[in-house]
């Protein structure tokens, strides 16, 4: 080996080739907010950070009785997240392809493409002629993320059977996000796909972090759906892949099952102040020119359309996001983070409404001052 003088340390071409869409936004936006106003993010997909979203008491003390145990403090922990990594790990090989919704979730992509995995993007409402022309030999999986973030998007029966029958006559399985489950509003249901299928095999992720409120206990699952033997190998892959992190967080873990039996009434509360948000942002948001909000169907996220034509200094969704946090301390996040056609922004309505009530006030004022 040839002496060297100084030290020649190469990051792994995994590392450098992993890119989330929105920190390599966010970090390159020019953003100072006003200090003469509240500093109020309307960005972060968290309900628990203003503290007005809160866990049933049940759950807290599963995990306090397990901790008076002393069996159950050792493993480092898994989220929705890593279930999605694990999914998208065991299906492709690098140079392969796997389909991914636009707007999306912006890991998707993160996860696919640090693994070499090829990124191809359906539109949400799903064009299946589009979805179709996608497919090659190197195509491995269709996500869908249902409902859905950043819309808020609650598919129905037709259009899940509709995704199925594509995923049928090609020969693909489903990997499906239902991080949100069963936080559709009022008038709309939220349908597990595997539920409305016998043919197509599916994956399905889901967690604690949303509908309990708790993403910093850091707990996911995959369910594996496979009524004909399709995943046979997959599963053992699935076992060697989650030897890679030992296991979840084993005092989440142990609690699990005394969580997931927390009273009906405690997810009944959280939909029903979720939707209250939903309705204000709707009466308060609605109107303002040169703004077109798109109004959610459940989860807790919305998007309004910018109209740049009618503004007289704003060009995309970016610039609109560096502007409002500049001149009216409000963040959101820009649609190009999800990959979003046209110029957008994705707003988190699970603040306190007195908050919303601010935030959307600076926005309308916001948007009158900056129009034509």
């Amino acid at each position: 080996m040839v002496e060297q003088s100084v030290f020649n340390i190469k990051p792994s071409i995994v590392s450098m080739r992993t890119r989330n869409p929105i920190r390599a936004i966010v970090d390159n936006m020019k953003v100072k907010p006003n200090p003469a106003k509240e500093f109020i993010s309307l960005a972060l997909g968290d309900p628990t950070t203003f503290g007005n979203f809160n866990l049933h008491p049940t759950c807290v003390q599963a995990v306090k009785d397990q901790l008076d145990t002393f069996k159950a403090n050792r493993y480092p922990t898994l989220g929705c997240s890593d279930a999605l990594n694990l999914c998208i790990g065991v299906l492709a090989n690098e140079g392969q392809n796997i389909l991914i919704p636009r707007p999306g979730f912006s890991l998707y992509e993160t996860l696919a493409s640090s693994k070499g995995i090829e990124c191809r993007f359906y539109n949400l409402d799903i064009d299946l002629d589009n979805l179709e022309s996608l497919v090659d030999e190197n195509t491995i999986a269709i996500i869908v993320n249902n409902p859905s973030n950043p819309c808020g998007s609650v598919y129905s029966k037709k259009h899940l059977l509709e995704i199925l029958a594509v995923a049928e006559k090609l020969k693909l399985p489903i990997i499906a996000d239902e991080i949100y489950a069963d936080m559709a509003f009022e008038g709309h249901e939220f349908i597990p796909i595997a539920s409305l299928t016998k043919a197509v095999p599916v994956l399905t992720t889901s967690g604690l972090a949303k509908k309990f409120l708790v993403p910093g206990w850091r707990l996911g699952w995959i369910l594996i759906h496979d009524r004909n033997e399709a995943f046979a190998e997959v599963r053992k892959g699935l076992v060697n892949l989650t030897q890679l992190i030992l296991g979840p967080n084993s005092l989440i873990q142990a609690a699990l099952l005394e969580i997931l039996q927390a009273p009906q009434s405690f997810s009944d509360g959280t939909m029903e102040q979720l939707e209250s948000n939903a309705n204000i942002s709707r009466k308060l948001l609605t109107g303002i020119p040169g703004l077109v909000p798109v109004f959610p169907q459940g989860a807790m996220y919305l998007m309004i359309e910018i109209e740049t034509s009618q503004f007289k200094d704003i060009k995309d969704d970016v610039e609109f996001v560096e502007k409002l946090a500049e001149e009216e301390s409000v963040l959101c996040l820009p649609g190009q983070c999800f990959r979003t056609p046209g110029s957008f922004i994705r707003i988190v309505f699970t603040p306190p409404v007195e908050k919303l009530d601010v935030a959307y006030t600076r926005i309308r004022e916001f948007a009158a001052r900056h129009h034509i």
